[in-house]
């Protein structure tokens, strides 16, 4: 009988890794080849949610597809150590498709609960189907790696790369970026964050939904009156109230973008970048405002409306670029604006995402460093379009999920040198050691918060 697919929660280091029982549907052999092929197509240039979706799982029941994700995602977190550890094992480079199987299980090994020698054996009969002749190969390296795992991981981490499990010039950057907090960066970002909820004032209170909760045994801690962190992350769809638009999933250091924009009710509000809608949704359940919802991706802008249609929430929601604020040639305006100013702008600026890399541990291996001036350019361009839809007197909020200087402090700083009718404010934010500069390490004191990386930048318009 072929063994069936068994992942539990990753096992701490130097714990005995120990078989998991499932009733999973597929084998662990196809798993394993399938996580392969979706770690391949992510170092091709698909993000890790696409890469997932486009694989052949017919067959695959909700614990099959959880194993899936579980090793696709867990090897692009430690993918500079398996890469490490591979280099090390072997000395020719194989075919790509057993050298990702390889760090799949590899990965299994050394970080799921999953039985050695059944992860062994499968890893070779997905080997067999692959190519038969790597089939001995396969249980070769394997069965050394077996031997000595800690000199296996010791290996692993003998390069910076396998150490961090970031890429090179990404740890060259965050080091010259933050010479005092590289380090912290970089662990933050190779951790797991917190299933964070926002609660929804307008539909339920703090004690309601915690009631609620608890009669499902779900335990939260409340970090604010209107954020709680589960402590045992579980799917959202089958949480009591999530359907009723009680809370969305927003992460702790995205929470703090609505409350630094100081909305007012009547205020005109934009959101240049929205989608999926999560910021949208806080403005509104703060304030009684008047506020557009711009994303430039068509499908993207219908999850801004599918959020909303759930959270009870409305705003005026289009598919539009948010450069195109210009006067067109025949004297008609842009299509999403109608020249009347905002009073509060909230510039969510695309950029590389290096500061969620823990929840998105692909975005580590997709992005290139020549992406970051390419980025840079495009925030550049955002904040001088949107600029002259401000009020005088009105606030724009740029942020990032980033913790690249150049998208951030720098940008900044140069959109600053640019407009003299233009001023940084003051803003407090919780208490990591960069964040008097707006910047939000990833990770954090979690005695007291645990979020994402990111930036905020609170500029306000002065007259001409």
């Amino acid at each position: 009988m072929k063994d069936t697919v068994a992942i539990a929660s990753p096992a701490p280091k130097g714990k005995p890794l120990v078989a998991a029982k499932s009733a999973a549907s597929v084998s662990l052999a196809r798993v394993q080849a399938t996580a392969a092929r979706a770690v391949l197509a992510v170092l091709a240039g698909a993000n890790g949610e696409h890469a997932i979706a486009k694989q052949d799982t017919g067959g695959f029941d909700g614990a099959s597809r959880a194993a899936l994700t579980d090793l696709t995602l867990g090897s692009l977190r430690h993918l500079g150590e398996l890469r490490a550890i591979l280099r090390a094992f072997v000395r020719a480079k194989p075919d790509p498709q057993i050298e990702a199987l390889l760090w799949v299980a590899i990965y299994e090994l050394l970080y799921s609960r999953t039985a050695s020698h059944v992860v062994v054996s499968q890893a070779v009969e997905a080997a067999q189907q692959m190519d038969r002749g790597a089939k001995g190969f396969v249980n070769a390296v394997l069965r050394n790696v077996l031997r000595n795992p800690d000199e296996a991981r010791s290996k692993g981490a003998a390069t910076e790369e396998g150490h961090w499990n970031h890429p090179q010039w990404w740890i060259d950057r965050v080091r010259a970026d933050h010479p005092e907090w590289w380090e912290a960066i970089l662990r933050g970002g190779n951790g797991h964050g917190p299933l964070t909820l926002r609660i929804n004032r307008r539909r339920t209170s703090q004690a309601s939904l915690i009631d609620a909760l608890a009669v499902k045994k779900i335990e939260v801690e409340p970090l604010s009156e209107t954020m709680l962190v589960v402590k045992r992350a579980r799917p959202v769809l089958r949480m009591p109230g999530f359907q009723d638009g009680w809370f969305s999933v927003q992460d702790a250091g995205a929470q703090l973008a609505a409350p630094l924009l100081g909305i007012k009710d009547g205020m005109r509000v934009l959101d240049a970048c929205a989608a999926p809608g999560g910021k949208t949704a806080h403005i509104l359940e703060l304030a009684d405002c008047e506020l557009t919802a711009l994303d430039i991706d068509a499908e993207r802008a219908k999850k801004i409306d599918e959020n909303l249609t759930r959270l009870g929430l409305k705003a005026t929601v289009r598919a539009a670029d948010a450069l195109d604020v210009a006067s067109r040639g025949d004297g008609t305006i842009a299509s999403w604006w109608d020249g009347k100013p905002f009073d509060r702008i909230l510039l969510d600026a695309p950029c590389t995402g290096s500061g969620v890399v823990r929840r998105h541990p692909d975005g580590k291996w997709l992005k290139r460093e020549s992406d970051i001036g390419q980025l840079a350019k495009l925030q550049a361009a955002l904040i001088d379009a949107l600029l002259p839809t401000l009020a005088v007197g009105g606030r724009l909020l740029y942020c990032t999920c980033s913790i690249f200087r150049e998208e951030n402090a720098l940008q900044v700083e140069a959109a600053l040198s640019r407009h003299v009718n233009l001023k940084r404010l003051r803003i407090s934010l919780p208490g990591d050691p960069a964040s008097s500069g707006g910047q939000l390490l990833p990770g954090g004191n979690k005695k007291t918060h645990n979020h994402d990386g990111f930036f905020y930048a609170l500029l306000e318009k002065t007259a001409p």
